[in-house]
């Protein structure tokens, strides 16, 4: 058996707006410690994927920036997509290129802005779900036990039987549920948050997304047939100008009978806003986290960023404030989902030098 990883890294991390921005996105910026999140995520495979066997999928914008970041793993492992078509089109284009190499690779996709901080469990993990990936040509995803009724998630109903060695057969995908229903959700015990991390053999995907999104396939076929010709990148534009975006949630998992759900033996989050980040950050005696040049007094639990220029802050709570060289983001930590509506004005009013 022999593993791949395949590092979804398109996104433009609208929540993280202002510090994240078109050409640097989430993923490509530093959050926690001296390394950026795709930096990280590389780091973490280190004696799990070979570095020629990983895979980066982005878009040509940010293509440069990750090749300046990743300078160990192979230039032509960093593929770029000509247009973003969610994740069933990133997955359905990687899986054929792995494919070509090996038939029967089992590929870890993963995303590229996950924290996760229990190395030897995520390896663990992601060993089990490979060998039962390889063996059944199951498609299995990771599960989160959750600790708090999370409306930011997607959830994953499981049989809670066993199905093989802490394999568990999936029943049902829930999209991101109101606070009753995650409550009702963490009391029945059989519901899991949904991390977006999936582990399959090439072959499996590829044979999953014949049978349930056909108009993709047949792009994808197109591809396999002019994967080392002069031309690919052309034929790969043309191809994805008629592909719909789609993910691969609603595309294939939530379609098939195939798939299965093992319980990730670690911590982890997806770090989905600002909010997160204060979550996970260390704070002083008066509960705020302060990065860069910050002075707060009368103020508590609010996460200040604040690295080019001095910002006071007085007198205020549960706050999010990100001061960056060109924007200023003042926010009450409960809106952080929020913040991409900013992003959403800002492309409105083709405010283009602020994304």
């Amino acid at each position: 058996m022999e593993l791949y990883a395949v590092i979804m890294a398109g996104g433009v991390g609208a929540r993280f707006w202002p510090r994240s921005k078109a050409r640097k996105p989430k993923q490509l910026i530093r959050i926690f410690g001296d390394n950026t999140m795709i930096q990280d995520t590389v780091s973490r495979l280190d004696g799990l994927v070979k570095l020629e066997n990983i895979f980066v999928v982005t878009n040509r914008i940010q293509k440069p920036r990750i090749i300046e970041q990743l300078p160990q793993l192979p230039r032509k492992n960093i593929i770029d997509e000509p247009f973003g078509k969610n994740t069933a089109a990133c997955i359905g284009l990687s899986a054929v290129i792995v494919e070509s190499m090996k038939k029967d690779a089992v590929i870890l996709t993963l995303a590229a802005d996950h924290l996760i901080k229990d190395i030897p469990g995520f390896h663990k993990t992601m060993m089990r779900a490979a060998k039962f990936a390889h063996k059944t040509k199951g498609l299995v995803t990771i599960g989160i036990n959750p600790t708090r009724p999370e409306t930011g998630y997607g959830y994953i109903q499981i049989d809670e039987n066993h199905f093989d060695q802490d394999i568990h057969k999936v029943i049902n995908f829930a999209e991101k549920p109101n606070l009753s229903t995650a409550r009702r959700f963490i009391s029945s015990g059989d519901f899991l948050w949904n991390s977006g991390m999936f582990i399959w053999r090439a072959d499996t995907i590829l044979s999953e997304i014949q049978k349930h999104m056909e108009d993709l396939y047949e792009g994808l076929e197109v591809l396999r047939e002019n994967i080392n010709q002069k031309d690919f990148s052309e034929t790969l534009t043309k191809v994805y100008g008629q592909l719909k975006s789609i993910s691969i949630d609603y595309g294939v998992m939530e379609k098939s009978e195939n798939v299965y759900l093992t319980k990730g033996d670690f911590d982890w989050s997806d770090v989905g806003s600002w909010e997160t980040v204060y979550q996970l950050s260390e704070h002083d005696d008066e509960g705020n986290s302060k990065i860069g040049d910050v002075y707060t007094l009368k103020t508590a639990n609010s996460y200040v960023f604040s690295p080019k220029k001095f910002t006071a802050v007085i007198g205020v709570h549960n706050l999010i404030v990100i001061n960056t060289e060109d924007s200023l983001l003042i926010c009450n930590r409960k809106n952080s989902q929020d913040v991409k509506s900013v992003v959403d004005s800002l492309k409105m009013n083709n405010r283009k030098e602020l994304l």
